[in-house]
């Protein structure tokens, strides 16, 4: 599909959902993009309740605190894509959907993280922050891609995630099923560090405390760095914004049918919300 010499992409705005309905959505995107029936897909939500999601690969019972999870009132969902534990509160979450073959994207996971994620370098930009994308320039700097110390997704930048000031700002991960790419991530308005620390299992305090301090020095939000505070909506506009100029494309605002949110929902309660998908690991 083609406007005034751009290709149009649909944009999504879903509001604030629950978690098994956030990854059921991104899955279906997925599979509906996949089967030829939508173009490739921006979709930006929220979290409703704030909820801890974790990665594929990811270990519950080895690194995931559940009894702190219940004590705060946050969701839980495994997401299909890997990386590490993420607390989903005060951000805007963003999810980009589009074919391996397509014609922008290139052959490799870490290049076409680059392409996709100048939508949000550019986001970035209209809201007046000078973010950079991380680039490892030591040996050592690339092991500790490799990896991680932490469970904590925002304890270090991977490649080309985005930092200002040499802390990480935005968190993203990336899976590739039926020749699709799904890449989605965190764009956070505001840390709640304590909350999520006492989510994760640790040797000892010793050890947490060490972390979260290190932590402090890795990752920033947001409101930390503007002169004065921004909303949501002040965060949604500028994205939007940015993923059209970062893509190139034209916006095109869809939402769902009827039948489209049955499919959802369907899937949302047979896997995500069962504890066989959840508690796989």
């Amino acid at each position: 599909m083609k406007c005034m010499g751009k290709e149009s992409w649909y944009f999504i705005d879903s509001g604030n959902k629950a978690p098994s309905y956030n990854m059921a959505l991104d899955e279906k995107l997925l599979e509906w993009h996949s089967k030829g029936k939508i173009p490739p897909v921006v979709r930006f939500y929220g979290w409703d309740p704030a909820t801890l999601s974790i990665g594929y690969f990811q270990k519950v019972h080895k690194e995931i605190d559940m009894d702190a999870v219940k004590k705060h009132g946050f969701g839980f969902v495994r997401r299909p894509t890997g990386g590490r534990g993420v607390l989903h509160d005060k951000e805007l979450t963003y999810s980009v959907i589009v074919s391996e073959d397509h014609p922008n994207m290139p052959a490799t996971v870490t290049e076409a993280y680059r392409v996709i994620s100048e939508g949000i370098l550019q986001g970035f930009r209209y809201l007046g922050l000078q973010a950079d994308f991380s680039i490892p320039r030591t040996k050592e700097e690339e092991q500790a891609l490799k990896s991680p110390r932490s469970a904590v997704c925002f304890d270090a930048p991977s490649w080309y995630e985005l930092v200002v000031e040499g802390r990480k700002i935005a968190g993203s991960a990336q899976t590739r099923q039926k020749g699709v790419i799904l890449q989605h991530g965190s764009i956070i308005l505001d840390i709640d560090e304590d909350a999520l620390f006492d989510l994760f299992r640790y040797p000892s305090e010793r050890v947490r405390k060490r972390m979260q301090d290190r932590f402090k020095n890795k990752a920033v939000a947001i409101n930390e760095l503007m002169d004065q505070s921004v909303t949501l909506a002040d965060v949604s506009e500028a994205f939007h914004k940015g993923f059209a100029t970062g893509l190139n494309v034209t916006a095109e605002s869809f939402e769902l049918d009827e039948e489209q949110e049955k499919e959802v929902w369907d899937l949302a309660k047979s896997k995500y919300e069962s504890d066989e998908w959840n508690f796989r690991r």
